[in-house]
């Protein structure tokens, strides 16, 4: 097992500013470059941007957040605009993150960013600390993982594999008990869902636009998701909400046991969703995306022979399916990664994320290899934010 490598979150980072610095970048700096730095709430916030003491104090802040992530700051994967520094109504100072610096966060096991910020007469200081992500494991997870330790070993390996550089064991428990905590109440929804008299789960579906965005490019649109969340209850309820987009999404999918399988099948053609099965649907998926329709691929790392390429997830080489890459790159249809979990009140959330680009790398397999790993690496970003809801029962890293 790797050893856990010392963490930003709670370590303090310290920044100052020279007041007269930033009174001279605020007279010199053309607007629409003041505004990549800071936001134009944060300019509203110091008077209109006319007081530099508190705006040194917010870039200080700015700079100190950027010291939580030494890496990503020095390949430019964060900047200063990605941390809005604002102020709670009793004056408190908070952290407002881009998508970019929330990945981040998650990558460091951080919820939350606190801050503290002063300014005299001629200097301002911030000091940032990174608050650490805690898991509570419910009681059936506890239960399950010591009594119906399912695939127990698999669970935690794949935990290992993926988090054993910043999580110590014990962490890694925690995290499979929530997993199965998160198995249980999934197996009970569905269950639940397939009764006549069952009530439609809540569902809230945020950043649609990335979806019209993608599908107003007239190719039709791929969806990448994965075995996150509960597809099966929280998908179908989704689409109701939609009807205009009746029978436009289909599902590639393996299929259940017989019985489970028309029942499944049944709830989600009566929602309006296409069922497709994941062998030998190559020529329904083009004439689909033909039709400027949508196809969900739920993505997997267990790919063998020549479906399959090797690719990171996880930090780790693992055999990734290739179709999604192979479709993508040979219709031209815009790929959008969509995130689906479970909120604590029982609520479902649905969230699209923008189309990800197709890359060229040398030749066509190089082509294939680096776009399914942008596509692991978006996975990655989603379970991150929620990393008990990902299906850890596979044998994800499993060799060729």
């Amino acid at each position: 097992m790797s050893t856990p490598e010392t963490s930003a979150a709670g370590r303090p980072a310290i920044d100052l500013v020279e007041i007269a610095r930033m009174r001279r970048l605020l007279e010199e700096t053309p607007r629409q470059d003041l505004l990549r730095i800071f936001s134009q709430r944060e300019l509203d916030d110091a008077a209109r941007g006319r007081d530099a003491a508190r705006l040194a104090a917010r870039f200080a802040a700015k700079e100190a957040c950027l010291k939580l992530f030494p890496r990503e700051t020095a390949l430019g994967e964060l900047e200063a605009g990605d941390f809005e520094i604002l102020s709670e109504g009793y004056g408190a100072p908070r952290v407002n993150c881009t998508a970019r610096a929330a990945d981040a966060m998650a990558r460091h096991w951080m919820a939350d960013i606190a801050l503290s910020l002063s300014h005299d007469g001629t200097h301002a200081t911030a000091m940032a600390i990174g608050q650490p992500r805690r898991l509570a494991a419910p009681t059936a997870g506890k239960f399950i993982y010591y009594c119906l330790p399912v695939r127990r070993r698999v669970v935690l390996a794949n935990l290992r594999r993926a988090f054993g550089a910043t999580l110590d064991d014990h962490q890694i428990v925690a995290l499979a008990q929530a997993f199965y905590g998160h198995l249980a109440r999934s197996l009970a929804e569905f269950v639940g869902n397939l009764m006549p008299w069952a009530r439609r789960p809540a569902v809230r579906v945020e950043n649609v636009a990335a979806a019209l965005d993608a599908y107003k490019l007239g190719r039709g649109v791929l969806v990448l998701a994965g075995h996150f969340g509960n597809w099966e209850v929280a998908l179908p309820a989704a689409m109701e909400k939609f009807p205009q987009w009746r029978g436009r999404f289909h599902v590639l999918r393996r299929p259940l046991p017989l019985y489970l399988e028309r029942l499944v099948v049944r709830r989600m053609r009566n929602s309006g969703l296409g069922v497709l099965p994941k062998r030998g649907s190559l020529e329904t998926i083009l004439r689909r995306l033909a039709a400027r329709d949508a196809v969900v691929f739920i993505m997997d790392q267990h790919a063998g022979g020549r479906d399959g390429v090797l690719v990171d997830f996880f930090g780790a080489p693992a055999w990734t399916f290739r179709s999604l890459a192979l479709i993508a790159i040979r219709t031209g249809a815009p790929v959008v990664p969509a995130a689906l979990w479970r909120e604590r009140d029982g609520c479902h959330v649905l969230r699209f994320e923008q189309a990800l680009p197709t890359v060229e790398s040398g030749g066509a397999e190089q082509t294939v290899a680096a776009n399914t790993r942008l596509y692991n690496a978006a996975l990655e970003r989603i379970i991150l934010r929620h990393p008990e809801q990902w299906i850890w029962m596979h044998r994800r890293w499993k060799p060729h």
